[in-house]
């Protein structure tokens, strides 16, 4: 008998849908597989008002075919005021923090962190319990950024030790370090750094769906990541970064940087767990902890996944997903 693994409520706590087209093709694929998703505000123009996340939520919630999913909104940062994060609170999960020019659609983010102009932002955020969610790269050289962000997020944790500070997508050893240092710092990990390392990018030909900001790092890193990922640690929970992009975007001269991995993200992280002896770790990493660090209550499913053979389709539409034409050693079998 192939050996199966029920996972309950999974979610994944960073997540790109897009818009128009392309949320139409890639929202179902999430909304299937997952109970809910932290939802991206880095649309063009990106999400930022009331009306904007009400818009948006109602276009999201349209494009999905299934009624058990939720989208945990977020707001694009900006130093709000405490009248105006009032009037949203009950609207948002929590705000997305991107440095300006680090990623796609971020040319709108932080130019500078000044603490005090950030100040009744960030107060108001503590006093409110919404996340701040980061995006950690300066815009050094692409093997250091992240490394180089390590004083931002320390310097915002001591400034606010009541706001709840989530890294997103951690790529590095000093990541790894600063999660324990400050109470209130959190982090997601992606199922592709569990996987990859630059490498794998670029050590031999160029493989342009692999290519993600944050870059993947050295092994070392992705072994700091996985002794997070596969121990369960309580201050981290998953978080697929699926970024879509139609094949034309990601097989050219200016390559968009995101890796897709929505559909099979779930079969991709038993292939780790497994891999690891660690299956009975997956429940706490893909769903528990993001219920707790975020006090959200997930809509009921059941997601029962069986160690038996799926090809990657090549594309799902426009989009080229990582593994494509790749045989997993583990399939979705039922969701309930």
């Amino acid at each position: 008998m192939n050996q199966s693994l029920t996972l309950t409520m999974p979610l994944d706590m960073h997540l790109h849908l897009r818009d128009g087209e392309m949320l139409g093709l890639v929202a179902p694929l999430s909304s299937y597989t997952f109970s809910g998703a932290l939802i991206m505000p880095n649309l063009v123009p990106p999400v930022k008002t009331l009306a904007d996340i009400r818009e948006y939520s109602q276009r999201i919630i349209a494009a999905m075919e299934s009624d058990d999913f939720e989208p945990y909104m977020t707001l694009f940062y900006q130093n709000y005021s405490r009248d105006f994060l009032i009037g949203v609170q009950d609207a948002i999960t929590a705000i997305k923090l991107y440095p300006s020019g680090v990623t796609t659609n971020s040319e709108g983010g932080i130019s500078a962190f000044d603490i005090e102009s950030m100040r009744e932002t960030l107060e108001t955020m503590s006093e409110l319990g919404i996340v701040l969610c980061v995006h950690g790269e300066t815009n050094g050289f692409v093997m250091d950024r992240e490394a180089e962000f390590m004083s931002v997020y320390e310097m915002l944790a001591v400034n606010f030790p009541k706001l709840k500070i989530v890294m997103e997508h951690i790529t590095t050893a000093q990541a790894v370090e600063m999660l324990d240092k400050y109470d209130n710092l959190y982090a997601t990990i992606t199922v592709h750094h569990l996987m990859i390392t630059l490498d794998d990018v670029a050590g031999g030909m160029l493989r342009p769906h692999l290519f993600c900001k944050p870059i993947a790092k050295r092994p070392e890193d992705r072994d700091a990541l996985l002794n997070l990922a596969l121990n369960a640690h309580p201050k981290v929970m998953f978080g697929s970064d699926s970024a879509p992009h139609p094949r034309h975007a990601k097989e050219s001269c200016g390559c968009g940087a995101g890796v897709f991995t929505a559909p099979i993200a779930l079969q991709l992280l038993c292939e780790v767990f497994d891999a690891h002896g660690k299956l009975d770790n997956l429940q706490a990493f893909v769903s528990d902890n993001a219920q707790r660090i975020y006090g959200i209550c997930a809509e009921y499913k059941e997601v029962v996944l069986t160690k038996q053979p799926f090809i990657v389709p090549q594309m799902y539409g426009s989009v080229v997903p990582m593994r494509a034409g790749e045989t997993l050693a583990w399939s979705v079998s039922n969701v309930d």
